[in-house]
């Protein structure tokens, strides 16, 4: 194995940005990896996610285009029959955004991928805030996914599966994106729009609230910037 080379599941969003960044500073070379799955924002995600590439001077973007996670259904993110709730940044609730199992997806194409160009590692940019209403966020979650890689993969395979935000709130993570000089005008976060971000869904909200916590400006367009502090 090659452990010089890492796997990033590159969303398009700040977090898996940051992620690239970390990787790249740790010293990997890095391999994007993106996914369509019917995500209301896809177009603007897969554009951001070639940004990174091209920034990131990555060894390799694979961008894999899928269905079956909006034909099954029952996320704000992928049915257009529900919408997108407004931010309420103190709920314990399972949001409506969220995709059923679709870590466990997007983690199982990027081991394959890993696997097949020798990579070291697979990068995911979850985070704390994440795992409060996502449950494959949880850090118990990423444990048990290890296990399955480990299991599952050539007995010469040898990947990392590392979430180095998991303890981390997007302040931190947006901080420590600031000080690597990560693009985050190349960056998407919005759960609704396109262009501009809505700035009040779950997504803008925690992504403005980071912001605005460090007194930097998000760098994207907003139809609204609420005062999150």
């Amino acid at each position: 194995m090659t452990d010089q080379r890492a796997v990033v599941l590159a969303s398009g969003g700040m977090d898996s940005a940051t992620a690239a960044a970390v990787a790249e500073d740790s010293g990997y070379e890095l391999y994007l990896l993106h996914t369509s799955y019917g995500q209301r924002t896809e177009s603007k995600e897969y554009d951001c996610a070639q940004r990174q590439a091209d920034y990131f001077d990555a060894a390799d973007f694979l961008h894999l285009t899928t269905d079956h996670l909006s034909q099954i259904g029952s996320s704000s993110l992928t049915d257009d029959e529900m919408e997108v709730a407004d931010a309420d940044l103190d709920s314990d609730e399972v949001p409506s955004s969220y995709v059923p199992f679709r870590n466990s997806n997007l983690l199982s194409m990027a081991t394959s991928y890993a696997e097949a160009n020798d990579c070291g590692a697979v990068f995911i940019g979850a985070h704390s805030e994440d795992f409060s209403g996502y449950p494959d966020c949880r850090p118990a979650f990423f444990e048990a996914f290890q296990t399955v890689v480990d299991v599952g993969t050539k007995d010469e395979t040898e990947i990392s599966i590392e979430a180095p935000f998991v303890e981390w709130s997007k302040t931190d993570i947006a901080e420590r994106g600031l000080e690597l000089n990560v693009p985050y005008e190349h960056t998407w976060s919005c759960y609704r729009e396109s262009e501009p971000a809505c700035g009040t869904c779950d997504a803008c909200a925690f992504r403005l609230k980071a912001f605005q916590s460090l007194d930097e400006t998000d760098p994207i367009e907003y139809a609204e910037r609420p005062d999150y502090t």
